[in-house]
């Protein structure tokens, strides 16, 4: 008879890599299906792609088009550091909604072609990183869960808000993907 370690049962603890890259290209193509909703709505609206692309909630908050821009740039800022990779570089910024969603595919192709085993020992390096004016120097579990996938999700929500602010017909299943709700 075979006697079991109660610890059997306890779930192993996730990487490195499993809590940034499946979570941040699930959530790159929820950016990209929003990016899709923004354009869709700028037609149906008629006020062109322009006026929502350079939208705000408030003055001094970044426009839709930097929101998303950021969002997509969180991730991979974040996983090359973790990886300790060199970040995508897109070029020069894009200006339209095609724009957008093809920077969008290319983060997630090139989050995707990540080896797991780049991340191993991330989670206890010290990653250096700018925070607007500061310096930010963490450990790398710290840097990913307090650090960058709340400002990654900050940006997502950000552009999220965006569009329903300018009452683009999208809900929480738009945002997340798992919920469903019938349309209004």
């Amino acid at each position: 008879m075979r006697h079991s370690n109660p610890n059997d049962d306890l779930p192993m603890p996730l990487s490195m890599y499993q809590s940034s890259v499946p979570v941040f290209t699930r959530y790159l193509r929820q950016l990209s299906a929003l990016v899709q909703l923004a354009a869709d709505h700028a037609a149906a609206a008629d006020t062109g792609p322009a006026t929502l692309l350079h939208t705000r909630l408030a003055p001094d908050m970044n426009h839709f088009l930097s929101q998303v821009q950021t969002t997509d740039d969180f991730a991979l800022r974040t996983c090359a550091l973790l990886s300790g990779t060199a970040k995508l570089d897109h070029g020069p910024d894009e200006t339209g909604f095609t724009g957008l969603r093809a920077r969008i595919a290319r983060s997630e192709a090139h989050l995707r072609a990540l080896a797991p085993a780049l991340f191993e020992g991330s989670e206890t390096r010290i990653l250096h990183s700018q925070a607007g004016q500061a310096m930010l120097e963490l450990d790398g579990q710290t840097f990913l869960q307090h650090y960058a996938l709340p400002n990654f999700f900050f940006h997502l929500t950000s552009a999220y808000a965006i569009l329903r602010h300018l009452g683009a017909r999208l809900g929480k299943q738009d945002f997340d993907g798992f919920h469903d709700y019938p349309r209004a």
